[in-house]
């Protein structure tokens, strides 16, 4: 469903719940497939991750926080290592970035996606080897392409014909080498939102198979001394089910890879087939495991290389929303609890938290779902269909649309939503002059701060109006 310009709330939502969401037995109970690991409820129905009671947490670093479990995210990583294990793994930086995230991806033996400046900064940093990067995006400035350059960056990933130029410029100015893979557009539409699907030809990604402008980049790029011709990327969209895109996008690239054997005498040694990985978000989603998807994806390039008698390239894939979305939840305060009428008799009880669109915009920009539990206490209330909302001047500032929660919940409780460790830190923004939250890692029942609470004094640092 499109969203509505004035935001999700003035869209046609209903007054019932989705058709996939049911009434619970236990409104305490977890949804264990949509939480991290070690999240469990203990005897007190306190909601524990890392071994760390989350009302013990608030009290320490407040609320809201972002809680990253650090056992979830290196098990999840791990499982993309060994389930991947004749594939080169990329964690896509852009859901979730820190120092300490970089350096577990690391420890892990992942390489790192980034995509701005910003993003290698953070990596150079935390101590990453460069030749472990993997640089994206889609309009790289001169000053973010000399500084990959001379930081010794593994690839870039190029991205149109003007990145070409400046590139081969840069290099030629640096007397280096720049290692480029070349952003294809395959033509194939993922079955997701608009606007993470980037595969289909109307969209500002890459170089298009179809009109031959990826053909024509691959042979400059052949021909400038500059440059070293790794291979071809694809990248089909985000939150991604169905493997029946990957396979059509797989067809297209390794034909083009083929052709560039045959006409070129090119043989190039690299193939990203891109990430978008699914998780659940709720009770409708339904990933594959990586090993599953693994064998699944390994089968069709062997397939097609063979079918045009080329050699199978390093394949590389890019996981990102997979490994640190299901790691990490956010936990909010309820400030305020109210009943809404509505027609024909029904009402929506809206649960009024200290965060929002600001910590969380993706319900209002991609109309996204997400579940939430009590997380502070046990209740022996009856579910009720809620709506958690944020404390922004913005009607369509949704957190969770429709989940059941106690019917007794009150000011001063806790609710935690999983399944917010891919781009809510990322995208989260100042609206209102609302200072972002911090993210707390969690393990063995201790907390570290990895990215601390902004204040106030941080935002008014900025604004250079005052006399």
């Amino acid at each position: 469903m499109r969203a509505h310009e004035a935001g999700t709330l003035h869209a046609d939502l209903g007054h019932n719940s989705p058709p996939w969401l049911r009434a619970p037995r236990d409104p305490n109970d977890l949804v264990t497939s949509l939480w991290s690991t070690t999240a469990k409820k203990n005897g007190e129905g306190a909601l524990e991750v890392g071994g760390v009671d989350l009302r013990d947490l608030v009290a320490e670093h407040g609320s809201p926080a972002y809680v990253l479990d650090e056992d979830d995210f290196r098990s999840r990583a791990r499982a993309f290592k060994l389930g991947f294990k004749d594939f080169d793994v990329y964690y896509a930086g852009k859901a979730f970035l820190c120092t300490t995230v970089v350096r577990w991806v690391m420890e892990e033996g992942l390489n790192l996606d980034i995509c701005s400046g910003g993003e290698l900064a953070v990596a150079l940093r935390a101590g990453a080897d460069p030749k472990r990067l993997g640089f994206h995006g889609n309009n790289k400035s001169e000053q973010e392409l000399a500084r990959a350059l001379e930081a010794g960056v593994g690839r870039i990933i190029v991205d149109s014909e003007h990145e070409i130029s400046r590139l081969i410029e840069l290099a030629k100015e640096r007397g280096l080498v720049a290692p480029v893979m070349v952003r294809v557009t395959a033509g194939v539409e993922a079955h997701t939102h608009a606007y993470i699907a980037t595969a289909h030809e109307d969209q500002k990604f890459g170089f298009s198979i179809t009109s031959g402008a990826a053909y024509e980049a691959v042979a400059r790029i052949n021909e400038a001394p500059e440059l070293e011709l790794l291979g071809l990327h694809s990248h089909i969209g985000s939150q991604i089910f169905d493997s029946s895109g990957f396979e059509v996008a797989a067809k297209r690239v390794i034909a083009l890879h083929a052709r560039v054997s045959d006409e070129l005498g090119v043989d190039m040694p690299e193939l990203d087939l891109g990430g978008g990985f699914g998780i659940a978000y709720t009770t409708q989603d339904d990933p594959s495991d990586p090993a599953q998807l693994a064998t699944e994806m390994g089968k069709i390039v062997e397939h097609e290389c063979r079918g045009h008698g080329v050699d199978v390239p390093k394949v590389s894939i890019e996981p990102g929303r997979a490994i640190v979305g299901p790691a990490m939840c956010t936990v909010y305060s309820v400030g305020t609890v109210k009943e809404v009428s509505l027609d024909a008799d029904a009402y929506r009880t809206y649960v009024s938290v200290d965060g929002g669109m600001s910590d969380n915009i993706r319900t209002a920009l991609y109309d996204a779902d997400y579940s939430c539990t009590l997380a502070n206490r046990y209740s022996e209330a009856e579910p009720t269909l809620a709506r958690v909302v944020g404390k922004h001047c913005e009607s369509g500032d949704i957190v969770v649309k429709d989940e059941f929660m106690p019917a007794d919940v009150k000011p001063g409780d806790l609710v935690a939503v999983p399944g917010t460790g891919a781009y809510c830190r990322s995208m989260a923004s100042n609206y209102n002059h609302v200072p972002r939250p911090p993210v707390i890692a969690v393990k063995d029942g201790q907390t570290r701060v990895v990215v601390r609470r902004e204040t106030e004094d941080d935002m008014l640092a900025l604004d250079m109006g005052a006399e």
